[in-house]
């Protein structure tokens, strides 16, 4: 049996098993939470003895509790044939018990008769007992168990049982006792992949977080979180109805305590945030004595946080106390919470409580609605957007009116947005236009059906709807970012004309500049015209401002720059990343998930163009995990295509074909040009790299083919320089002149260095005698440059080969040392194995240095984006929320940290660059 997670408690049980084979009797409680597995462990230990064992089961019910010996009757019924064997009085004794005569006796020798017939059993094979729910068995077959139990240390017997609580006192308490616990992350997910395997990541998300390790809570769950299911409760995290079987098992401890102990639960239940004395004003206000307290307190459902707070120990099962209230004890409950809050949490709380007791009215209530309305607004503001959108979707329910409801349906929905639940923000969307026109809700959500056909959708649909909205929507400022995104949509398509037309709709929109950013739409017309305007001359005017501007974008005002390799072929990445750099770090104290995603996919191509390998690595990993999450396939593509791009610059032709295998066969049919052209560039560069030329060639000309699908002219400038290389080496001089041409355009359009310094290296592939090594230096020399370390590198190993062809070695050794350096640093394997072939050929014999302390070979990806949060003084806790793992993790990943670079406490972390290369500052 697959039980995920179980190993150590799987052995615990194949070694008393091995035991008994070898004659040892063994006796063992195993306990812990409902649902957490342990009739799984029993099944498996069932099926690994079946071969050898005689195997006799029972399960204690409630229905059945009260009946005598009813679980030893199960327990004994297949070998009932063979108490006839035992002496004459216990067999009277034992039929009595099991209702097959009329003979009375008394329990101590029923107990002795079961005892003699577990081990006549025991002298033909060895035999397992197994009693599940023992906490539900009947008194007198309970009694007789544990009669056995204490009998059979020296026989080959296996007694197993099960229960709720640790056996430390009553019938049980001399057992041996193995405490189930709650599934690690990773199995859990294992568990609810395997349970859905065709839900999507986000349905696997929700579903690990909100079940809590608890394996039946996972396989439940998995299919209440996809259809959408919610529970009743006010406050919940994680909106999601509890299963049956779960419901059952814990309903069961819940009718064993008294009326006012179970207020007490139902009161804790109903707010999980307000403190010890809040609670126990409330219930003073519900009349709960210090004895229900005390019952409560000592049931086991309930725990006391170091801040003094009382919770569950496991959510679902305050799900379940407060979805098995009647609605009246709901409503008293809340209203008394509402009527003993004060502090700070009070403005936060006390309308979640009033509008939880309207709702078990059943009436609408403007006033709550409002003082809901408020509270999520302050929430937003300070990032909170789920909680924002769980208030709304409440205010909205609770509106007398319709208008009212539908701006509350529009502002939840975007704040479910940018908090990353795609589907809550659908929902809500839909809801808010059967209240009012799709005009009014474009407005009021500020355009949100646009952005989400952008990241989930086809391109050019987004285009066309954003642009629709730019021109519903009453802000300007509002309109300039819609517009903007509407540039981004036909930009990704590829699809010029309808860029065209976004740009001209957006200029008719905001003809004057009146609005927040409006500087910004001169640069955008440069930005988005596909051809003239520009040049050298007055790139200051063009470009300069970038920098001045970047520095007062805050919020979401950033996706008014262009698109990361938009912004690469300007050659404005180092503004452009430090205005993403502080939006990440303010980010990272937010539930902002989608505009984090959105940063951190941006950086990644920046990372990369300024030589930060190992950070893109880091940024992209991060980025993807984030949004396949919240299912931005959009966004995970962004982070998709740098890996695949460094792949290829790293010689992983494997991981390049798989990552382009991917995007062809999802965003081809869907018309987003530019990750098509990603992975054409991709897989054209790493054939250039393995020294397959034509093969690149092939794959890379299609960046400029008209109507192919991978067709794009930003993709087309930022490969021209191994387009051209391509070509040349392919003997096609005419091609690599036509690509001379497009950077050469580009150069003069935007004055950027490295467009310049990529003109010089092709003109210098392209030039004959002195006129090749001027244009080399040329290259080399362009102010700027140097910021590209790849390319400047690359250009010192083709100017090296040159010098070394023309019998210059001594410079040549010079540039090819250079080149070396960097492609080292930077573990571009291919060129750097090229650039020694070179050296070697000039006579140079290098000393095989040991290989670089690259980061990727110290840490994992996921230990090295713990370490860099760590070493920014988030705690486990907030390290955890935002890389969607548990805070046990976060600690079992730092514990590998630490010794691997050699520090032993978190503050050395501070002291260490996480650049390439890992090493102590200081």
């Amino acid at each position: 049996m697959d039980l995920y997670g179980r190993r150590q408690e799987q052995a615990a049980l194949d070694r008393i098993l091995d035991g008994a084979r070898q004659g040892c009797g063994a006796t063992m409680m195993v306990w812990g939470d409902p649902g957490i597995g342990k009739t799984a462990l029993l099944d498996y230990v069932a099926e690994s003895a079946a071969a050898d064992f005689t195997v006799l089961r029972c399960r204690g019910t409630r229905l059945e509790s009260e009946l005598a010996f009813a679980a030893l009757h199960e327990l004994l019924w297949p070998v009932t044939e063979r108490i006839s064997t035992l002496p004459e009085p216990q067999a009277k004794a034992l039929n009595g018990a099991l209702g097959t005569s009329n003979d009375v006796a008394d329990r101590f020798l029923i107990g002795v008769a079961a005892l003699t017939l577990f081990r006549e059993l025991a002298e033909e094979r060895p035999v397992l007992i197994v009693a599940d729910d023992a906490q539900w068995l009947d008194e007198p077959s309970a009694q007789c168990l544990a009669f056995a139990a204490r009998r059979l240390r020296n026989e080959p017997v296996v007694m197993l049982l099960t229960g709720h609580d640790d056996p430390v006192d009553g019938l049980w308490e001399k057992l041996t006792a193995m405490e189930v616990r709650e599934l690690g992350d990773e199995d859990a997910r294992l568990l609810a992949r395997a349970v859905a395997p065709h839900a999507d990541e986000a349905v696997i998300r929700r579903t690990v977080r909100a079940a809590a390790g608890n394996p039946l809570a996972l396989q439940e769950l998995t299919t209440s979180v996809a259809a959408g299911d919610i529970s009743t409760h006010p406050l919940a995290d994680e909106r999601i109805a509890v299963g049956p079987r779960l419901r059952r098992a814990f309903r069961a401890r819940l009718e064993r305590m008294s009326a006012p102990a179970r207020t007490a639960l139902l009161l804790a239940a109903a707010d999980h945030r307000s403190d010890r004395n809040t609670m126990w004003q409330a219930g003073v206000v519900l009349g709960i004595d210090v004895g229900a307290w005390d019952e409560a307190m000592h049931s086991g459902l309930l725990a006391t946080r170091p801040d003094g707070r009382v919770c569950f120990r496991h959510q679902l099962m305050g799900a379940v106390v407060y979805e098995e209230a009647p609605a009246a004890d709901r409503q008293t409950v809340h209203r008394a919470l509402a009527s003993v809050l004060t502090g700070e949490n009070a403005d936060e709380l006390r309308p979640w409580h009033l509008a939880a007791a309207v709702e078990a009215a059943g009436r609408p209530d403007e006033e709550v609605a409002r003082l809901l309305e408020e509270s999520a607004q302050r929430s937003w503001a300070r990032g909170g957007c789920a909680t924002a959108a769980r208030a709304l979707r409440r205010a909205a329910k609770l509106s007398p009116s319709t208008d009212d409801a539908a701006r509350r349906l529009a502002h939840g929905a975007r704040a479910a947005w940018e908090a990353g639940h795609v589907d809550v923000a659908l929902g809500m969307l839909e809801r808010a236009e059967g209240y009012s026109s799709a005009s009014t809700v474009a407005d009021l959500s500020e355009g949100l059906r646009g952005l989400i056909e952008f990241a989930h959708g086809d391109p050019e649909t987004a285009c066309r709807q954003l642009t629709r909205d730019m021109d519903r929507v009453a802000d300007p400022g509002q309109a300039f970012g819609l517009g903007s995104m509407a540039l981004r949509a036909a930009w990704a398509a590829g699809h010029g004309a309808l860029q065209r037309e976004a740009l001209q709709r957006l200029e008719r929109r905001l003809p004057r500049g009146s609005f927040p950013n409006a500087d910004l739409l001169p640069l955008l017309r440069q930005w988005w015209t596909e051809e003239g305007g520009g040049g050298a001359d007055d790139r200051d005017q063009i470009v300069a401002p970038v920098a001045d501007i970047l520095t007062r974008l805050s919020g979401s005002t950033w996706i008014l720059m262009p698109p990361a390799p938009l912004a690469v072929a300007w050659g404005i990445e180092s503004a452009l990343h430090e205005a993403l750099r502080r939006e990440t770090d303010m980010l990272r104290h937010t539930d902002q998930v989608t505009a984090l995603t959105q940063t951190l996919a941006q950086t990644v191509a920046l990372d990369i163009a300024q030589g930060s390998w190992t950070l893109a690595t880091a940024n992209a990993l991060e980025g993807l995990q984030v949004a396949e999450g919240t299912g931005d396939d959009h966004l995970a593509a962004q982070c998709d295509a740098g890996l695949g791009w460094l792949a290829a610059a790293r010689g992983d032709e494997r991981t390049v074909a798989d990552v382009a295998a991917r995007f062809i066969e999802v965003w081809v049919p869907r018309g987003v040009r530019v990750f098509s052209a990603c992975a054409e560039w991709n897989l054209g560069m790493s054939a250039l790299f393995a020294g397959r030329a034509e093969e690149a060639l092939d794959l890379l000309v299609r960046l400029t083919e008209h109507g192919h699908h991978a067709a794009h002219p930003t993709i087309a400038v930022l490969a021209a320089a191994d387009t051209a290389e391509a070509a040349l080496q392919a003997g096609q001089r005419a091609t690599a002149e036509e690509q001379a041409r497009l950077l050469r355009r580009w150069a003069e359009r935007t004055g950027a260095a490295w467009a310049t310094s990529a003109t010089h290296l092709v003109h210098a592939l392209l030039a004959s005698g002195a006129d090749t090594e001027k244009q080399f230096r040329l290259a080399l020399d362009v102010p700027g440059a140097r910021s590209r370390p790849f390319n400047h590198a690359r250009t010192r190993l083709l100017y090296g080969e040159w010098l070394r062809r023309a019998r210059r070695r001594t410079d040549a050794r010079t540039q090819l040392a250079e080149a070396a350096e960097t492609f080292q640093r930077l573990g571009a394997a291919p060129l750097l194995a090229r650039t020694r072939a070179e050296q070697e050929l000039t006579g140079q014999h290098l000393r095989r240095d040991s290989p670089a302390r690259d980061t990727a070979a110290i840490l994992t990806a996921q230990e090295l984006r713990v370490a860099r949060l760590a070493a920014r003084g988030l705690t486990n806790r907030e390290i955890g929320a935002q890389l969607l793992i548990s805070p046990r993790t976060v600690g079992h990943h730092l514990a590998n940290v630490f010794p691997k670079l050699g520090i032993v406490s978190r503050a050395d972390l501070a002291r260490i660059d996480f650049g390439d290369g890992l090493h102590l500052i200081g």
